[in-house]
């Protein structure tokens, strides 16, 4: 067995300032996340894994083989440093005013984008409030799921998650939309196939010149996801989502995060609730 490096700290790994450095000039541009200094730590915890799994010395190693062979190790880089904070339901204000929308605006028909799907909470639960807002399990409603994380891509597409994850939600809901796990499965549950039947699951990243979307949504739901990028870079994804959206769409943001530097992009009308701007 080989023996493993110490620094002066005691970690398994030699990781200096050179090499936080490298990490945060490589994961801003590939995937457009800017690591503040105190996320350090972090950084080393994740990708000591990744280190380790291809049994390297130094993070100077990895780093050179992920650079070097980007299409065998990069989105194993990227999935390492994404954070995929999700529960259902999650800031609930958005989704009364989706149903109102979906209720008043696409009486025949709604296509709804969420671009930071990460374990699929988020989608589910635009899929669950599509049910309820046509009263019934196939809406005419197409949900798009993206996420840059093939890792959480392949959890949410299952649909399978502990039972704690959905003990928030009423006892109704929970019957409708999910079925609880028995025997091995015990302590899990699964979304219902109706709800799967209504997402696509797709690997996107937001940083990419062209989504390669057909557009007219009519919700983007994208929270939490802008808190990563510094605004030059808001305003760049902005600016390939704004005309995705529909005349009439709605674009959601997360409960910390603000367009105002972008208002030629997009015009505030709701709580953390956009429009595009120009638009009516």
């Amino acid at each position: 067995m080989r023996p493993s490096p110490r620094t002066s700290d005691d970690r398994e790994f030699t990781f200096d300032d050179r090499d936080f450095r490298r990490v945060c000039k490589m994961i801003r541009e590939y995937a457009g996340i800017h690591l503040h200094p105190h996320k350090r730590d972090m950084v080393y915890s994740r990708l000591a894994r990744r280190v380790r799994a291809l049994d390297l010395d130094r993070f100077g190693d990895y780093l050179d083989y992920v650079e070097a062979d980007p299409d065998a190790e990069l989105q194993g880089f990227i999935n390492a440093l994404t954070t995929n904070l999700t529960s259902f339901f999650r800031e609930s204000h958005h989704f009364d005013m989706l149903t109102e929308h979906l209720r008043a605006h696409c009486r025949d028909g709604a296509s709804i984008w969420c671009n930071a799907a990460s374990t699929g909470e988020e989608p589910y639960t635009l899929a669950i409030t599509a049910c309820e807002a046509y009263g019934t399990m196939t809406p005419p409603v197409r949900i798009l799921a993206t996420d840059i994380d093939t890792n959480v891509l392949q959890t949410a597409a299952r649909g399978v998650y502990p039972v704690e994850r959905i003990n928030g939600l009423s006892l109704q809901r929970r019957r409708q939309f999910f079925q609880r796990g028995s025997g091995d499965n015990a302590g899990l549950c699964r979304v219902k196939r109706e709800l799967q039947a209504l997402i696509e699951f797709r690997p996107l990243n937001l940083l990419d010149d062209d989504y390669g979307l057909r557009g007219g949504f009519d919700a983007v739901f994208c929270r939490n996801v802008m808190i990563y990028f510094d605004k030059a870079t808001q305003y760049q994804v902005l600016s390939r989502i704004a005309p995705l959206i529909a005349s009439d769409g709605l674009l959601f943001a997360g409960h910390s995060e603000s367009f105002g530097h972008a208002h030629d992009l997009v015009t505030a009308c709701g709580r953390t609730t956009y429009r595009p701007a120009g638009r009516k």
